[in-house]
């Protein structure tokens, strides 16, 4: 069965243009791959989409394009992206369906002090980052778009038709919000904690009644962020946070 086609998603400023940030390590190429691969583990890039053109993405990372080239060769010999050649070519990120259950676990051996704390820095961060984008709400500092977007990854989450494009419709809502705080070091927190916590899922099993309370949730998330209530979105996303925490904990030891 063929899965549902996923687009990059639209926002007031693309995620990408937030999420990428100008590289300044010495090992340029490593962490090249390792921003792009994050960006399409948690969705930014979704299976099927074309990443954007070597100038823009060497741009915002701040590359050369001989190191981006080489980086994109790196992810295609990983088999995460392929490059179409010819007029209307380019790379296309592949459709590589997650590990679930206990086959993910090989991806936390070794790190389990390391994810603990990332579910701690999480707690943190994330809420807030929602209780800034709450803040900004209650000044009319949002825009149009803003709330479109914000409201358009809520619905995506919502209808997210298997586990993988939910688990990217998760991200993507969350990296959303962190964009609507206005802050560019939570936003690469926020970026952080996301791809620490996809590692961990992709290490136990779909639940779905986390699902549901899940969503419930985000949906108290978003109201308070419309509502202006910096205090509440900020509590209702730490009990988010902390309860996939106590789940995490439960189920990984």
């Amino acid at each position: 069965m063929r899965r549902p086609r996923e687009t990059v998603p639209v926002t007031a400023e693309r995620l990408d243009r937030v999420v990428l940030r100008p590289i300044r390590a010495h090992h340029a190429f490593e962490a090249c791959v390792e921003q792009l691969a994050i960006a399409i583990r948690l969705g930014i890039y979704p299976p099927g989409s074309m990443l954007p053109p070597e100038r823009d993405l060497a741009e915002l990372l701040a590359v050369s394009r001989a190191t981006l080239r080489e980086a994109i060769s790196a992810l295609r010999s990983a088999g995460v992206v392929r490059t179409r050649r010819g007029r209307g070519g380019g790379t296309e990120v592949l459709d590589a369906a997650p590990a679930t259950g206990r086959r993910g676990l090989g991806a936390i051996i070794g790190r389990v002090e390391d994810l603990r704390d990332a579910l701690e820095f999480r707690a943190i961060v994330e809420p807030g980052a929602a209780g800034l984008a709450a803040a900004r709400c209650a000044r009319d500092e949002f825009s149009s778009d803003d709330r479109a977007a914000l409201t358009a990854a809520l619905d995506a989450v919502d209808r997210a038709p298997d586990e993988a494009i939910h688990r990217r419709a998760d991200s993507i809502l969350h990296l959303t919000v962190a964009r609507l705080s206005g802050s560019t070091r939570l936003i690469t927190a926020v970026t952080d904690a996301q791809d620490d916590l996809h590692t961990m899922l992709q290490a136990i099993p779909v639940l779905p009644r986390n699902i549901k309370h899940s969503s419930t949730q985000h949906r108290a998330i978003v109201a308070a962020i419309f509502a202006g209530n910096e205090s509440r979105a900020n509590r209702v996303m730490h009990q988010h946070c902390s309860d996939t925490a106590a789940l995490l904990r439960g189920l990984l030891g």
